[in-house]
C-alpha cells in the first residue's frame, strides 16, 4: 500500500490531538455548567478512568492495526495516543488525590494497602510514568532502540492492571469492565503468537545453518 504523504500525516495530527482533548473538554463544559450530576466527582472519576483504559487499548491496537492493514502512517500517532492515556491517566489520580482525599496521604496510604482496586490502579499509573517520561525521540537515542522497546513493554502490564483496577472496582455489571479485558486479551494474543512466529523463524534459522555447515 502506498504510504501516505509527510504533510498530510501531520496536517492529520492536528484533528487527532483535538479529539483526543474532547473528553476533557467535554467533562470541563459540563462542570461549568452544572452537567456532572449529583456525585460529580465520581462521574469525572469514572469518566477519566474509561478513558485511559480506552486510550492505552486504542495504542496497544496500532501495531497489528497497522502490519495487518499495511496502513504504515499510523505508527506516527502512537506516541501521541500512548501520552494521551497517561494525560487521562493522571487527570484519574489527580481527581482521586485531590478532590477525593484532600491530599490526605494516611488515608491514601491506607487505601492503597486496604483496597486492592486502588492498588491496582496506583500500579497501572505508576507503570505509565517511565514510558510517558521516556517518550522522546532523544530518550530512544539514548537508551537504544531495544532497551527502550524492552521498557516500553511495560504498556502490557499498565493495561493489565487497569483492566484488573476497573474489574475490582465495578464489582456488580462487569459488562464494560470485561469488554475492555477481552479486547486487550486479543492484542497481548496477538503479540504472542507474532513472537512465537518470530522465535520458531529463527530457530529454523539457526538448525538451517547448522545443516549447511
Amino acid at each position: 500500500m502506498k504510504p501516505l504523504p509527510e504533510k498530510f500525516v501531520r496536517a492529520l495530527k492536528v484533528p487527532v490531538f483535538v479529539g483526543c482533548l474532547a473528553p476533557a473538554f467535554v467533562l470541563t463544559w459540563k462542570g461549568f455548567h452544572d452537567g456532572l450530576g449529583a456525585n460529580p466527582i465520581d462521574v469525572i472519576t469514572r469518566s477519566t478512568g474509561k478513558w485511559t483504559l480506552t486510550f492505552l487499548l486504542i495504542t496497544l491496537s496500532v501495531t497489528p492495526v497497522r502490519k495487518l492493514s499495511g496502513l504504515t502512517w499510523l505508527i506516527k500517532f502512537r506516541r501521541m495516543l500512548g501520552l494521551y492515556a497517561f494525560f487521562y491517566g493522571s487527570l484519574h489520580l489527580m481527581t482521586y488525590i485531590w478532590l477525593d482525599k484532600f491530599f490526605d496521604v494516611h488515608e491514601m496510604l491506607h487505601d492503597i494497602a486496604k483496597r486492592k482496586f486502588i492498588t491496582a490502579g496506583v500500579t497501572a499509573w505508576t507503570l505509565m510514568l517511565p514510558l510517558a517520561l521516556t517518550s522522546t525521540t532523544g530518550w530512544i537515542r539514548r537508551m537504544g532502540g531495544k532497551r527502550w522497546q524492552k521498557l516500553h513493554r511495560l504498556i502490557y502490564f499498565s493495561a493489565t492492571a487497569g483492566v484488573v483496577h476497573f474489574i475490582w472496582l465495578v464489582k456488580a455489571d462487569l459488562r464494560l469492565p470485561f469488554t475492555y479485558g477481552s479486547i486487550l486479551a486479543v492484542l497481548l494474543t496477538y503479540r504472542a503468537i507474532v513472537w512465537l512466529m518470530a522465535r520458531a523463524r529463527t530457530r529454523r534459522a539457526i538448525a538451517g545453518q547448522a545443516v549447511r555447515a
